[in-house]
Protein backbone atom coordinates (compact mmCIF):
# COMPACT_ATOMS: atom_id res chain seq x y z
CA UNK A 1 0.00 0.00 0.00
CA UNK A 2 1.33 3.21 -1.04
CA UNK A 3 -0.09 5.39 1.70
CA UNK A 4 0.61 3.39 4.51
CA UNK A 5 4.56 3.89 3.66
CA UNK A 6 3.90 7.61 4.09
CA UNK A 7 2.65 7.71 7.04
CA UNK A 8 4.37 8.79 10.04
CA UNK A 9 6.18 5.53 11.78
CA UNK A 10 4.27 4.85 15.60
CA UNK A 11 6.69 5.09 18.42
CA UNK A 12 8.35 1.89 19.15
CA UNK A 13 8.30 1.85 22.44
CA UNK A 14 5.13 1.67 23.89
CA UNK A 15 4.06 1.44 27.62
CA UNK A 16 2.49 -1.77 28.86
CA UNK A 17 1.46 -2.12 32.47
CA UNK A 18 4.64 -4.20 33.88
CA UNK A 19 6.82 -1.36 32.41
CA UNK A 20 8.84 0.70 35.26
CA UNK A 21 9.38 3.94 34.04
CA UNK A 22 12.06 6.45 35.28
CA UNK A 23 10.75 9.53 36.64
CA UNK A 24 13.14 11.75 38.34
CA UNK A 25 13.34 12.46 41.77
CA UNK A 26 11.80 15.52 43.01
CA UNK A 27 14.30 18.32 43.62
CA UNK A 28 13.83 20.70 46.96
CA UNK A 29 11.47 23.50 45.74
CA UNK A 30 13.87 27.10 46.16
CA UNK A 31 14.12 28.24 49.57
CA UNK A 32 11.11 31.32 49.41
CA UNK A 33 12.26 34.74 48.50
CA UNK A 34 13.02 37.34 51.27
CA UNK A 35 11.51 40.32 50.26
CA UNK A 36 14.60 42.66 51.06
CA UNK A 37 16.99 40.25 49.47
CA UNK A 38 17.99 42.86 46.76
CA UNK A 39 18.65 45.64 50.04
CA UNK A 40 20.57 42.51 51.66
CA UNK A 41 23.01 41.95 48.16
CA UNK A 42 23.34 45.52 47.93
CA UNK A 43 24.58 46.25 51.62
CA UNK A 44 26.90 42.85 51.07
CA UNK A 45 28.38 44.91 48.17
CA UNK A 46 28.60 48.17 50.28
CA UNK A 47 30.23 46.24 52.97
CA UNK A 48 33.07 44.96 50.60
CA UNK A 49 33.54 48.08 49.01
CA UNK A 50 33.94 49.88 52.67
CA UNK A 51 35.91 46.11 53.55
CA UNK A 52 38.96 47.55 50.64
CA UNK A 53 38.42 51.42 51.01
CA UNK A 54 38.85 51.49 55.11
CA UNK A 55 42.17 49.00 54.45
CA UNK A 56 43.26 51.14 51.77
CA UNK A 57 42.89 54.66 53.49
CA UNK A 58 43.37 53.68 57.17
CA UNK A 59 45.34 55.78 59.16
CA UNK A 60 49.12 54.83 59.58
CA UNK A 61 49.57 53.87 63.16
CA UNK A 62 51.72 56.41 64.93
CA UNK A 63 54.71 55.29 66.75
CA UNK A 64 53.81 57.54 70.14
CA UNK A 65 50.15 57.80 70.02
CA UNK A 66 49.23 61.43 71.32
CA UNK A 67 47.01 61.50 74.55
CA UNK A 68 43.30 60.90 73.47
CA UNK A 69 44.26 59.80 70.39
CA UNK A 70 44.02 55.76 69.84
CA UNK A 71 46.34 53.94 67.80
CA UNK A 72 44.89 51.87 65.13
CA UNK A 73 45.02 48.25 65.40
CA UNK A 74 45.17 45.58 63.20
CA UNK A 75 42.26 44.04 63.88
CA UNK A 76 40.64 46.90 62.06
CA UNK A 77 41.10 45.91 58.33
CA UNK A 78 38.96 43.13 59.65
CA UNK A 79 35.55 44.91 61.42
CA UNK A 80 33.97 45.03 57.80
CA UNK A 81 34.78 41.22 56.99
CA UNK A 82 33.74 40.03 60.56
CA UNK A 83 30.95 41.81 59.70
CA UNK A 84 30.06 40.21 56.76
CA UNK A 85 30.64 36.66 58.38
CA UNK A 86 27.85 37.78 60.95
CA UNK A 87 25.32 38.95 58.36
CA UNK A 88 26.13 35.60 56.35
CA UNK A 89 25.68 33.58 59.55
CA UNK A 90 22.44 35.33 60.41
CA UNK A 91 20.53 35.58 57.31
CA UNK A 92 21.81 32.97 55.03
CA UNK A 93 21.84 29.63 56.67
CA UNK A 94 21.27 27.89 53.15
CA UNK A 95 24.39 27.39 50.98
CA UNK A 96 22.95 29.15 47.59
CA UNK A 97 21.99 32.74 49.52
CA UNK A 98 24.95 32.60 51.84
CA UNK A 99 26.92 32.07 48.21
CA UNK A 100 25.23 35.14 46.72
CA UNK A 101 26.07 37.29 49.85
CA UNK A 102 29.34 36.06 49.61
CA UNK A 103 29.25 37.27 45.86
CA UNK A 104 28.00 40.21 46.47
CA UNK A 105 30.84 41.28 49.36
CA UNK A 106 33.80 40.69 46.97
CA UNK A 107 32.12 42.47 43.86
CA UNK A 108 31.96 45.17 46.17
CA UNK A 109 35.26 44.37 46.88
CA UNK A 110 36.85 44.09 43.76
CA UNK A 111 34.95 46.93 42.26
CA UNK A 112 37.23 49.30 44.09
CA UNK A 113 40.61 47.19 44.07
CA UNK A 114 40.59 47.41 40.38
CA UNK A 115 40.06 51.33 40.29
CA UNK A 116 42.01 52.46 43.42
CA UNK A 117 45.39 50.98 44.67
CA UNK A 118 46.27 54.45 46.93
CA UNK A 119 44.02 56.27 48.60
CA UNK A 120 43.27 59.71 47.55
CA UNK A 121 40.47 61.97 47.58
CA UNK A 122 37.84 60.24 46.10
CA UNK A 123 38.65 56.93 47.52
CA UNK A 124 38.07 59.40 50.89
CA UNK A 125 34.67 60.56 49.41
CA UNK A 126 33.62 57.36 48.25
CA UNK A 127 34.22 55.27 51.52
CA UNK A 128 32.39 58.35 53.50
CA UNK A 129 29.21 57.93 50.77
CA UNK A 130 28.98 53.91 51.11
CA UNK A 131 29.13 54.21 54.71
CA UNK A 132 26.04 56.34 54.99
CA UNK A 133 24.43 54.34 52.09
CA UNK A 134 25.12 51.00 54.07
CA UNK A 135 24.00 53.03 57.32
CA UNK A 136 20.75 53.96 55.59
CA UNK A 137 19.93 50.90 53.95
CA UNK A 138 20.26 48.49 57.19
CA UNK A 139 18.13 51.01 59.01
CA UNK A 140 15.95 50.45 56.13
CA UNK A 141 15.91 46.98 56.45
CA UNK A 142 15.27 46.93 60.13
CA UNK A 143 12.73 49.38 60.32
CA UNK A 144 10.75 47.79 57.33
CA UNK A 145 11.41 44.30 58.01
CA UNK A 146 12.33 43.88 61.18
CA UNK A 147 10.54 42.14 64.14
Amino acid sequence: MPGAAQEPAAPEATESPGDETTVPAPTAPPPPEVPYDDRLIRLSEIVGSVHYLQALCRPEPASDAEEGQEAVSSSDESDWRALMEQLIAAEAPEAARSARLTAAFNRGYRSFASVYTRCTPLAEAARARYRSEGATLASEIIARFGN
